[in-house]
Parts: C-alpha cells; structure tokens; sequence
C-alpha cells in the first residue's frame, strides 16, 4: 500500500469515483474491490482493499466465486454515508449478486473508517432470472426515490426501485423492467445466441455497465456494448440514451428506444485505444467527467483508467474526445 502510480500506469477494470475534501477516491473491479486516492486525479495511491476477506454471504450465494475478486463496484453518498453496491459473480454466467456496504468516510486515516457490509441486495439465478445481477449503479430522482439499474448480456439492463434505506430492492424482483437491450424485441424468454469464442450462457445480448446521470432536465442513460476483457481483441464502446423520466423509456438521437436495440455510440476505440467502456460519469466543481477504462493498444490491450471532461452539445448531448 501507498505505491504512487501516473494515471498511466493505473491497471483498472470498472472504475467509479467519489470526492471527499480535496480527495478523490477511486474503487475498480478487484481482490476485495481495488481502492486509489488522488488529489489531482492524475497521480494515484494505492489503498488497502475494502475487503480484507471474501464476505461470508456471498461465497455461500455465488458458485464459482473465487479469489475475494469483486466486480464493477458502485459509489455514492446518502444521508451521511458513503454507499459502496459490488459485484459477486463467475465470469460466462448468472449466478450472481449484488451486495452493499456502507461507510462514514472514505478517509483511511479517519478514526471513524470502517466498511460495514449488509450484505445482499439482489441476486440473479440460472433458469429463473433471465437477466445478471452485476453493474448495479444508484441513481436518486427528482423525487428523492432511489433507483438501481444494472445487468450484463442476458436479457439486458434492468432498472429496479431500492428501499428507503438503499439496502434492499423495493419492487417484485420477476418484473423488474428492461431499459436497455442490444436486440430488437428481446423478451425476458429469449436470448440471442452467443458469438463464436464467447460464453455460451451469456448469450449475444452484449450490453451491461448501466450508468444514469442526471443533467439539463433529463436522465442521460449510459451503457457499454460489445466485448471487454479480451485485451488487444476489445472491441468495447460506450452508447447513450436520455429520458425526461428515472424509469425510461431511453431515446437514442434517432429516436430510438434503447430497449429496442436503441443506442447512440458516444465513444469507441481507435489505434491508440482498441476498446473503452464500462463508464462513470460525475460533476467535481462544476466540471462534468467521465471515468472508464480503455485497453491500451501500445501495451497489448493492458486496461488503464481513463478520466475525461465530458461536454455537451447545442443539443445537449454529451460530447467526449478519447485521449491520443
């Protein structure tokens, strides 16, 4: 711990951020979900995991978990608390879950530290759920309500109301809605075929890391498409879609509803770059940024963390210009 990288040289999948002080902290995909800290969002120190140990809950919930390596964590601030959602899941399936655990401060150094974990929020079963409970991603409306979106291939991103404490879903979990789908007409019974190479169970729905963020009078809806994880064979990009309403339906700037194969692409890769995707997207002192990894070409495909300023057309659609 306390190793100082350039942003560089930080190796991330699945990065999200929250600033405290003048302190921004920054939780990936990891053994124990992967924590940076960083006063200028350029030079990163390496923290201590968040868990020191897998939690008891989920290696009983999820087959296959292994290694205490936690997926697309989720951060965000509530009622005096920092809510950290992650991922437990085995790669190429849908035995998974969504769990949370809660802090009062994201300062180390702070007497008070101490991540308190609740446990599980949602799971997702083979044969029952037609749809991955990973990516979770927290979104408070207009109304003061929270909302949790999420999902990975299957039958796509799903959007789901939380409880007043942000501890537990609040909706009957066999009807939650599809606000993002890669196939036109894709039902919770129907699946698209998997292409040659990938997970047969997965299915072609490649679609996940659902991320809403409210701006200009709308819900801006953000999503990955395509495949991560192959290195130098990612082919990862990030698509938008807005709303004027928390539950949908999404609109590309077409017109077209994101549920219904919808989606405007708003970055992809390039010769410096062969994929970036699973995005964040926050304001830090009336900035707007976007936080994602790309794999970098120059290295193989090695993931590296991305941060971006994110502008807005006459429009207001978002704008971001990948990083030579």
């Amino acid at each position: 711990m306390g190793e100082v990288r350039p942003m560089s040289n930080i190796t991330v999948h699945d990065p999200v951020m929250a600033k405290q002080g003048n302190t921004y902290y920054l939780f990936s995909t990891g053994n124990g979900i992967s924590v940076w800290s960083s006063t200028d969002m350029q030079n990163w120190k390496m923290e201590a995991p968040v868990f020191a140990s897998a939690p008891e809950w989920a290696t009983k919930a999820v087959a296959g978990f292994r290694n205490n390596h936690i997926w697309a964590p989720d951060i965000s601030f509530y009622n005096g608390k920092y809510y950290l959602y992650y991922s437990i899941s085995a790669f190429g399936k849908n035995t998974s879950a969504i769990g949370v655990a809660t802090n009062t401060t994201l300062d180390p150094q702070n007497p008070n530290f101490k991540w308190v974990d609740h446990g599980k929020v949602i799971e997702s079963v083979p044969g029952q759920t037609n749809w991955n409970a990973i990516d979770p991603n927290i979104i408070t409306d207009k109304n003061g309500t929270a909302w949790m979106s999420f999902g990975s291939f299957w039958g796509g991103l799903k959007l789901v109301k939380m409880s007043k404490d942000r501890l537990s879903v609040a909706e009957d979990i066999s009807k939650i809605p599809t606000i993002a789908s890669r196939k036109k007409g894709l039902t919770l019974q129907t699946n698209p075929a998997p292409l040659p190479g990938n997970p047969a169970e997965a299915g072609g729905n490649a679609i996940e890391a659902p991320f809403i963020f409210e701006k200009n009078g709308y819900y801006y809806l953000f999503a990955s498409i395509d495949y991560c994880c192959k290195g130098a064979n990612s082919d990862y990009k990030m698509i938008v879609g807005r709303s004027k309403t928390v539950q949908g339906p999404y609109l590309d700037k077409k017109g077209v509803a994101m549920d219904a194969g919808g989606g405007t692409i708003l970055l992809e890769g390039n010769e410096n770059w062969n994929g970036v995707g699973h995005n964040s997207v926050y304001t830090f002192d009336k900035t707007d940024y976007i936080i994602f990894h790309g794999y970098d070409a120059a290295q193989n495909g090695r993931p590296k963390l991305r941060v971006e300023k994110l502008a807005w057309d006459k429009d207001q659609w978002p704008i971001v210009a990948l990083a030579q």
